[in-house]
């Protein structure tokens, strides 16, 4: 494939690169579609990919890589969901332009998608990202659900992002599940108080404490949107729930009052086409953070799973 003169991923890359009549884009939007009519969770299991990947050494999809000491056998990665979308979407893709497209740049596609499906806005994808070489379970270092807002807000800067991306990255909770295990402590004792997270409202507390029941194993799941009519719509209903004191995970509820971003929250809790709007921004510059771009930097797979030369840089033991 002919290097680029830019040095960043650009909206439509693959234009002409396989034909004039072969849109890579659509290619991938015809296998999410059908998965998703088949499994509408798939929403957030391909948000929590794109940004468990992106997160950890760049988007490169990394986190698809197979092996015993790779990314995905993380502890924060074994619930990572979805790489059989990804993988039909490669198939798809390279039965008609092969060696063409890279697995990173199929996550990025196939997460706008399923956003879309999933009722969010559409936006535009950047393209052009190459794959990468390593992944190792030792570099995923993922913000925690406890973090403090402000603890959060510093790693994001860390990956280029800004406190107005966090608050909205987060927003990808509007779908999606939680283990016990992330928040039991905020109903029966939160920071060792012996006692719940008072700013947990109280109904909530005790719909969660008969979930979660105490010194149990954690792995029952409540949905992180506690709307039920919107838990698997992408929306703005997640704002309104933490405003309202019902965030699950103790990041979401502190976003609704810390200062550093209650207006923002108030702002997306009252406004959805805000949210739908910077939802898709948000999910653009996340796109952007540590890409590969150059022959050097990366390769196009020919599997999602595994480096096209097993040799040089993987361990598998």
């Amino acid at each position: 494939m002919q290097e680029r003169r830019n040095s960043q991923p650009f909206v439509g890359f693959y234009k002409g690169k396989c034909g004039r009549s072969i849109d890579v884009e659509e290619i991938v939007a015809r296998v999410v579609k059908e998965k998703f009519f088949k499994n509408q969770t798939i929403v957030a299991a391909l948000i929590r990919m794109h940004f468990h990947d992106c997160f950890v050494n760049g988007c490169d999809a990394s986190i698809l890589l197979d092996g015993s000491s790779t990314e995905k056998t993380a502890p924060p990665n074994l619930s990572v969901r979805g790489y059989d979308v990804i993988d039909a979407a490669k198939t798809a893709v390279e039965s008609e332009c092969r060696g063409v497209v890279s697995c990173a740049d199929i996550i990025a596609i196939a997460t706008r998608e399923a956003v879309f499906w999933g009722g969010g806005g559409r936006y535009e994808v950047q393209t052009g990202r190459r794959d990468g070489f390593v992944s190792q379970a030792s570099d995923v270092d993922l913000p925690n659900p406890s973090m403090s807002v402000s603890d959060s807000v510093a790693a994001f800067a860390r990956k280029g992002l800004y406190a107005s991306d966090m608050v909205y990255l987060l927003g990808g909770h509007t779908v999606g599940v939680a283990h016990c295990n992330l928040f039991q402590d905020r109903l029966y004792n939160f920071k060792s108080s012996g006692k719940p997270d008072p700013d947990m409202e109280s109904s909530l507390l005790e719909r969660l404490r008969l979930i979660c029941p105490e010194n149990s194993e954690g792995t029952n799941v409540t949905n992180l949107d506690q709307n039920p009519q919107s838990s698997f719509i992408v929306d703005n209903s997640f704002y309104k729930e933490i405003v309202a004191h019902r965030g699950i995970l103790q990041i979401d509820q502190e976003l609704a009052g810390d200062p550093i971003t209650q207006a923002m929250v108030k702002t997306l809790a009252s406004d959805a086409n805000s949210f739908s709007t910077t939802f898709g921004q948000a999910m653009v510059k996340l796109g952007a953070v540590g890409v590969l771009t150059t022959e050097k930097q990366g390769e196009i797979r020919r599997s999602c799973r595994a480096i096209n030369n097993l040799g040089g840089f993987l361990n598998f033991n």
